[in-house]
């Protein structure tokens, strides 16, 4: 069976889709579980680019932020994620960043069909090249803008900022929060550890009910931000994600500091959750299981002198 030159061009191009929209949708997968998705995401402060010092119970180092608006060098406390466009933002929404992403997918298409190198708009004829086209060029700009942000968030993470001495577990924190060495330049307080514990509790039940508002009084708006654009993706996916039986298992201070008038406390905390992702309606099971699973992280509080504190960071663990 033979077929004519367009009709190998659009196997070829199919055949390039799916193979960048396999890897994506992968890493998509196994990224949609619990509140924060497993990246790390948020703002430390002056010290988001700070490794936070290791504990006993995260005795390796936090990952850097791959999720931030934060640049290097400035506070970037709690402020809300839309960035302006610039003229080639880690965003992908910029002048170059659009021009070039757009440029690319033509080219390929292009030259898939056997035209030149801008020639894929002009030579598409069916709707099916246009559909590819458009697939093609999403694709290519999410995985360039990805790969754009890892690279600069590796470069510039934990260069140059002091992390300060390792805080230690004491008083026997296998269950529950230890006080650590007492020498972090702010107080905290055993208040202030069973408002993380809650907190914990909190952020991940109103996450399983998507309930955007009640995050909203739990974290900052930049967390926010993550949390609701996360689940954005899940309701693309037609998925929940549904968590429960959140314990802490252990958890202890990294490190706290003050800002001006803004307090920051990191903690680590190893924790047990259930973790189900289920088809929306039917209620059939996607991903996970019934099998508590345990989770180490260093979550970031911060609060205005006298306020309540929220929810301003997470980063995972190696």
């Amino acid at each position: 069976m033979r077929f004519s030159q367009r009709t190998r061009g659009v196997v070829q191009a199919i055949a390039v889709v799916l193979a960048l929209a396999i890897p994506f949708v992968l890493a998509s997968s196994a990224a949609d579980a619990r509140a924060g998705g497993g990246f790390s995401s948020g703002s430390r402060g002056a010290r988001t680019f700070s490794a936070p010092p290791s504990t006993s119970t995260a005795p390796g180092t936090a990952q850097p932020f791959n999720r931030t608006i934060t640049q290097p060098g400035s506070p970037g406390i709690g402020a809300p994620s839309n960035v302006g466009g610039g003229f080639f933002n880690r965003s992908g929404r910029g002048l170059l960043g659009g021009l070039a992403a757009g440029f690319l997918g033509a080219g390929l298409l292009g030259m898939l069909f056997g035209g030149g190198m801008f020639s894929g708009i002009g030579g598409l004829s069916s709707i099916l090249g246009l559909l590819l086209q458009i697939g093609l060029i999403v694709l290519v700009v999410r995985l360039a803008m990805s790969w754009w942000q890892r690279r600069q968030m590796t470069s510039a993470a934990y260069a140059g900022a002091p992390a300060g001495p390792a805080a230690q577990g004491g008083f026997g924190s296998a269950m529950g929060f230890g006080l650590g060495t007492g020498s972090a330049p702010l107080e905290i307080l055993p208040a202030d550890y069973e408002t993380f514990e809650r907190l914990l509790g909190e952020i991940q039940a109103a996450w399983s009910n998507e309930d955007v508002a009640k995050l909203h009084t739990l974290a900052t708006p930049e967390t926010v931000s993550y949390f609701t654009r996360d689940l954005e993706q899940n309701r693309a996916r037609n998925v929940v994600n549904k968590v429960s039986d959140v314990k802490l298992l252990q958890g202890d201070l990294a490190e706290a500091w003050r800002e001006g008038d803004t307090d920051y406390a990191s903690v680590a905390m190893r924790y047990s959750l259930v973790d189900k992702t289920l088809e929306r309606g039917s209620g059939r099971l996607v991903e996970g299981g019934e099998q508590p699973e345990e989770v180490t992280e260093v979550w970031t509080f911060v609060r205005p002198r006298g306020g309540n504190w929220e929810l301003s960071a997470i980063q995972q663990t190696n």
